[in-house]
């Protein structure tokens, strides 16, 4: 690729612009993301022959991507391929310009806010066996056991596994109502859940906020045969590794995950400003087609270094 076919759009930037400038700070703060980015320089590629360069699944290059898009530092073109629309990325801006000086008295943005849930700070669960609790350490208690769940030291879990039953979390609403929400973000690592792990093993998992259900979270498999990139030492190279990362959405018009509608439910019909909490839960689907269980990833475990995170854009 030349120059020519590059684009000449330069990123300016201010210290009053934190949303943008957090995005393109959070891009530009990985290794693989900057590797990415130049080879985007010399050529144009799909999410497929990315994922393949660097030898990461679908799911892990499209995280990638999605940052890196959402910075306005690639674009992400849809062109139809021989199995269907193939997503192809380029480079979408020459150079980036932060000016730290420059003053914009007319408005400045609210900062976002972000709200870190520990995956074993959940409020309430329902758990059978076959399932599981770790902390970064060592288990919480013997496998298959549901009594770890509801030990009061539950709290330091940083990995959880179930193949039926429910984990609610109560997030705070201080940062909702402390201004003119324009999104809440919600992002986390998560997968099915098989015997030791299988790569294909598929799983529905239910989304709720405030006991409405949200969508139904379609994971392909209970992923392994390579190690996740912040699980401690003494964990297990037979067993799960790492997940799928998912971010959902809300807005004043609907839910979106990884920018596709899944739900009519907004800010408002959810009531997720009234009270001082309001709830969201994960649970297996044992209705559904895919009853095939849940692993849910913190940040000691897993290819993020996060627990839920809740990060709440303004106006």
């Amino acid at each position: 690729m030349d120059e020519k076919s590059i684009s000449k759009k330069k990123l300016h930037l201010t210290l009053n612009d934190t949303g943008h400038a957090s995005d393109i700070f959070r891009a530009l703060s990985s290794d693989i993301r900057l590797q990415i980015l130049r080879i985007l320089t010399k050529e144009t590629l799909t999410i497929g022959q990315l994922a393949e360069r660097f030898y990461l699944p679908i799911s892990s290059m499209s995280l990638h991507i999605n940052v890196l898009k959402d910075a306005g530092l690639i674009t992400v073109i849809p062109q139809p391929g021989v199995h269907g629309t193939r997503k192809v990325c380029g480079i979408a801006a020459k150079s980036v310009d932060i000016d730290f000086f420059a003053r914009d008295t007319k408005f400045v943005q609210k900062p976002s806010v972000y709200v870190n849930m520990p995956v074993g700070n959940y409020s309430d669960c329902e758990i059978t066996p076959p399932c599981g609790i770790a902390t970064a350490n060592s288990y919480l208690y013997q496998e298959d056991s549901p009594y770890g769940f509801y030990s009061p030291d539950h709290i330091n879990a940083s990995l959880l596994w179930m193949t039926s039953g429910f984990l609610e979390y109560h997030f705070p609403t201080e940062a909702i109502i402390a201004g003119n929400v324009k999104s809440i973000n919600f992002s986390f690592e998560i997968c099915s859940e098989a015997p030791g792990y299988n790569n294909n093993w598929p799983s529905d998992i239910i989304l709720e906020l405030n006991h409405k259900y949200i969508t139904t979270i379609h994971t392909l498999a209970d992923y392994g045969g390579r190690r996740g990139v912040y699980n401690p030492s003494w964990w297990n190279d037979a067993n799960t590794q790492y997940g799928e990362y998912k971010n959902i959405r809300i807005t004043n018009d609907g839910c979106y995950m990884q920018d596709t509608c899944i739900s009519d439910e907004t800010i408002s019909t959810l009531s997720l400003s009234s009270g001082y909490y309001f709830t969201f839960t994960l649970k297996v689907d044992t209705a559904g087609k895919n009853a095939g269980g849940m692993n849910l990833f913190g940040k000691y475990f897993g290819d993020y270094a996060q627990d839920i995170v809740m990060k709440v854009d303004y106006e």
